[in-house]
């Protein structure tokens, strides 16, 4: 299982929401090249992205900062936030970034998902961003009548890379994955799934392992990586272990210090 940690940018900086609240936003650093470096020296497979500006505008903002993250680190970058036309999902390909994630246009242009599936295979990821079964969409400032699965079963049909699975009462809460949830969406559909949203701890990890036969094969790592409560480096190693006695004492020493 592949352990991802989140860049999220506003305004050009490093930052997390809690439970997606533009107005609960903490920076964690100013420079977020110099985090996706540390991430990278960490043992990161690959670096998740969110333009959280783009999420609210409709249309990508942090270019720049995302641009220079791809330029600064030898790794997969996966990029999301306000990717609604194939404009804005070209101009990330342009900058180098593998993956594109396609949120608020799953709901709104499900055609234009089939036809990005279609054009540019195997570098379209669907993130669904779930409140209570519910997909919330626009920057998780509207909620939909879609469900997950629902969402999940038709996105799965169009050939999508993957799906971000994030419940957003867990996310930027540290309070656990949402386990449940992500079970009924992995037995539901046939591509990989990649948790996000709540991971606190190594127990939040390795209870995730238990996921990964249904298809959860990822997931990603925020807030708990900046506030040290996970180290990304021993979090690689225990999950790619899967086994509690490797896990040293010193396993919460904070990752940015």
């Amino acid at each position: 299982m592949e352990v991802i940690p989140a860049i999220d940018l506003l305004e050009g900086r490093c930052v997390r929401l809690y439970q997606g609240d533009y107005a609960q936003a903490e920076t964690f650093d100013e420079n977020p090249v110099s985090v996706a470096r540390q991430w990278a020296e960490q043992g990161a497979t690959r670096l998740h992205v969110v333009d959280l500006d783009g999420a609210k505008a409709g249309h990508p903002v942090n270019l720049s900062a995302i641009e220079a993250i791809v330029r600064a680190v030898d790794l997969p970058v996966q990029v999301g936030g306000g990717l609604r036309d194939r404009a804005s999902a070209a101009a990330l390909f342009e900058l180098g970034v593998q993956r594109v994630i396609l949120g608020t246009v799953a709901v709104e242009q499900p055609e234009l998902v089939r036809a990005l599936c279609q054009e540019f295979p195997g570098q379209i990821v669907v993130g669904i961003d779930a409140r209570n079964g519910l997909v919330a969409t626009r920057g998780w400032l509207e909620m939909s009548q879609v469900t997950a699965i629902d969402l999940a079963q038709q996105m799965a049909a169009f050939g999508i890379a993957a799906i971000i699975y994030t419940d957003i009462h867990r996310d930027g809460t540290l309070q656990g994955p949402n386990l449940d949830a992500l079970r009924v969406l992995a037995d539901g559909v046939t591509v990989p799934i990649i948790a996000s949203g709540g991971v606190s701890s190594v127990t939040d990890l390795l209870s995730l392992l238990a996921l990964e036969p249904s298809g959860v094969t990822g997931v990603i790592v925020g807030r708990a990586l900046y506030t040290g409560d996970i180290s990304l480096k021993e979090a690689i190693r225990a999950v790619g272990q899967g086994r509690w006695q490797d896990i040293p004492p010193d396993f919460g020493a904070s990752a940015l210090a």
